[in-house]
């Protein structure tokens, strides 16, 4: 299914909901955990090919954070894991930033395999 962007203004795709969850969730978790459960579930639906790899890459920034957290809090004990847990949630507001600039022009994110953007 392809679509067109809109002429103008904002779109509220899937895509760019997941993005605002994520930012949102650069403050608190929760909204977090909403966008990936929400891009779990509508990776099954049907939706335009475009969307392929949002999901993925949504997916894929919610993994990675997690292990970039878990590899964060062990490297406390050495002193540069403060440094990670500080960078995570810039590194978050980057991909979802990437995502939603992607999604309002309806098209997939350029190297949605990436560890960094």
């Amino acid at each position: 299914m392809a679509s067109q962007p809109p002429a103008s203004g904002f779109d509220l795709n899937r895509s760019t909901i997941i993005s605002l969850l994520y930012l949102v969730g650069v403050v608190t978790a929760l909204p977090t955990l909403i966008g990936v459960v929400m891009a779990y579930v509508w990776r099954g639906d049907a939706h335009p090919d475009w969307e392929d790899n949002h999901y993925r890459y949504h997916i894929r920034t919610f993994w990675l954070a997690v292990l970039y957290g878990l590899i964060g809090g062990v490297t406390t004990l050495l002193g540069i894991g403060f440094l990670i847990l500080l960078v995570i949630p810039l590194w978050m507001i980057v991909r979802a930033v990437v995502a939603m600039s992607a999604a309002q022009r309806h098209a997939p994110v350029a190297n949605a395999g990436t560890w960094l953007w």
